[in-house]
């Protein structure tokens, strides 16, 4: 199969039909072997009726239904476990994403050997102050942080090589990092290209204010993964040892000074307990003790854990895995 093209859904039910009608003539103008893989993230709608409408009239049409809402991110999960394309392609259901950009994007797989294509939404459609500034700041903190050159991390639609779907996990609010999360994965060949963005002709965006709040906290969630999830001691244990280390030997000065005082200068000295140095040291001792702690407890559970499902499906069509 040349393309699996994956779409996570959130009470879309306009736009679905001519979604479907726009990516089945651009795919089938091209001669591509190909599956439609809608994902239903707890629609509210008449969402998933459709989806069960198209499959019935054209088998390659999947679908996948959540009990609840999830998240896009593990609505892409889903979506990628099912997909069996030498190409997946993602973009949103919302028709703010050109399916006309699909020949270009397969291309830049297939033939030029990208692992992963990146759209890049240069001149948008959204409102500048809630979603073009902050979306601006975060994608220059994930190029900050990730060492990738890329212009829009979080734009829907995006390329990737089977390979590249098969080998990360996509969970939390983690769909915002895909490129961060296939360069730690080892593949290097990531790329972008600037896209049509398409003013949205049905419904309402379905991410508030809260979006930027999880994006920030989920970029300090990569970069602490990227480095340290395999051996989360060499975090912890080490600020752990420093801590305890400062504590230790303030301490011990501490107690030092008080005997020079009393047995060389014969001088009287309040006791250890009253100079609040002394506890501000076994704080800093108990933190450390902590620390280490966390960092030997994260080992244990790095080397038993077992990967589980973070979504519930409540039904399928056309699922051939």
């Amino acid at each position: 199969m040349n393309l699996s093209i994956v779409i996570p859904l959130l009470n879309e039910d306009e736009s679905l039909t001519e979604l479907y009608d726009w990516i089945v003539r651009v795919v089938q103008s091209n001669s591509y072997s190909y599956e439609i893989i809608f994902i239903d993230d707890g629609s509210t709608d008449n969402s998933w009726q459709v989806i069960e409408d198209l499959s019935a009239k054209d088998s390659n049409v999947k679908g996948i239904r959540f009990q609840r809402n999830f998240g896009k991110s593990q609505a892409l999960h889903a979506g990628f476990k099912m997909a069996q394309g030498d190409v997946i392609i993602t973009m949103d259901a919302d028709l703010q994403d050109s399916p006309d950009e699909i020949p270009e994007l397969y291309e830049m797989i297939k033939n030029e050997g990208n692992d992963l294509v990146s759209g890049w939404k240069k001149k948008r459609y959204d409102s500048k102050l809630r979603k073009n500034i902050p979306s601006k700041f975060f994608n220059w903190a994930a190029r900050k942080t990730s060492g990738l050159h890329l212009h829009d991390f979080n734009c829907g639609l995006k390329a990737y090589d089977k390979e590249v779907i098969k080998n990360i996990n996509v969970h939390g609010e983690m769909h915002r990092y895909i490129p961060v999360l296939a360069k730690n994965a080892g593949f290097s060949k990531i790329s972008e290209k600037v896209v049509t963005h398409q003013a949205r002709k049905y419904g309402v965006t379905k991410f508030g204010i809260s979006r930027f709040i999880n994006g920030f906290l989920d970029l300090i969630t990569i970069w602490f993964v990227s480095k340290f999830a395999k051996r989360p001691m060499h975090f912890f244990g080490l600020l752990g040892t420093f801590m305890f280390m400062i504590g230790f030997f303030s301490a011990f000065y501490i107690g030092l000074v008080k005997l020079l005082r009393l047995y060389y200068y014969y001088t009287p000295t309040r006791l250890v307990t009253d100079n609040p140095w002394f506890y501000i040291a076994m704080t800093t001792m108990i933190i450390g003790t902590f620390f280490f702690l966390a960092g030997f407890l994260g080992e244990i559970i790095v080397r038993t854990s077992t990967e589980v499902e973070r979504y519930k499906i409540s039904k399928t069509i056309n699922n051939n895995l």
